[in-house]
């Protein structure tokens, strides 16, 4: 089952290689790493190693299953990072050094893509430094953002009125859907894997499109001026963002029915993080319209 993030689909594929090393020590009569039967002994990523009087079979990982406990922890972990980061950039800001700020947020916005490129084609979803680093980024993206959406001030309750309802905001929906999901009232199949997919492929090239118009005119590009166009497609993005959670939720519960090792979570945590942050902006974004009308 594929995620609507990259890096999950690197966990996702690494749970296929766990099943399918664990279909293979059956089939060999092994009983899994360390098993007695059919002379091998097997690891969970499907290597087999012919125990010879002059070989001695590798040892286990140290690294023990991953558990909810390790998903809820490291997570928490990775968003603690995220608001330290992002209310020191919101200080730089409220405290009128515009430029520094902007350029935080800027670095942010960079070094966190950068991040989830590494987690995703280096092979790195289980690494604890590239997921913190990924939150230091993000932190310091998502402060400067929420500084220059609503032009929060020292002593003034109208900015920082909006960062408290989009924060609160998007912890609803976050639980709203992880019940959602634990119901099974939507429930995550292959079609609305694929549904979802090309849902935020379309966004991603809808928003990568309004950027480069943004560089050639006077405001942020049709979709992020505050019309119509704009209007709906961030509640598009409202959306999906929530529907995403339930692709995050079912990666993480499948690694975790499959004992995947626990640092795993760490990438599980960076996953959730990122829609996380995304729910977040979006949602800003829209009570910022609010406020402008």
């Amino acid at each position: 089952m594929k995620s609507s993030n990259p890096y999950m689909t690197s966990l996702t594929k690494a749970e296929g290689e766990l099943q399918r090393g664990q279909a293979m020590a059956h089939q060999a009569g092994g009983q899994g790493w360390g098993g007695q039967g059919g002379g091998y002994a097997q690891n969970p990523y499907g290597q087999q190693y012919q125990q010879s009087p002059n070989y001695a079979a590798p040892a286990a990982s140290a690294d023990r299953p991953m558990t909810v406990d390790d998903v809820v922890t490291k997570t928490g972990i990775t968003l603690a990072v995220i608001v330290v980061f992002a209310a020191v950039n919101l200080f730089i800001g409220v405290s009128g050094n515009t430029s520094l700020a902007l350029g935080l947020t800027f670095l942010g916005a960079i070094g966190g893509f950068i991040a989830v490129l590494v987690s995703s084609f280096g092979k790195k979803y289980g690494s604890a430094a590239t997921t913190l680093i990924y939150a230091a980024f993000e932190g310091l993206f998502v402060g400067g953002f929420s500084w220059v959406l609503t032009d929060v001030k020292i002593g003034g309750a109208g900015g920082a009125g909006l960062i408290f309802q989009a924060v609160l905001g998007t912890v609803g929906v976050f639980l709203g859907m992880l019940v959602v999901y634990k119901t099974g009232a939507i429930r995550v199949t292959p079609k609305f894997t694929k549904f979802m997919l090309s849902a935020l492929i379309g966004v991603a090239v809808l928003a990568l499109g309004n950027l480069v118009i943004s560089f050639f005119g006077d405001g942020a590009g049709p979709l992020r001026d505050g019309g119509a166009l704009g209007w709906i497609f961030s509640l598009v993005c409202i959306g999906l963002a929530a529907m995403s959670f339930l692709l995050d939720f079912d990666t993480a519960d499948k690694l975790i029915r499959a004992g995947a090792p626990s640092k795993m979570a760490w990438g599980v945590a960076l996953g959730l993080a990122v829609t996380l942050v995304w729910l977040y902006t979006e949602i800003l974004r829209v009570l910022s319209m609010l406020q402008g009308d």
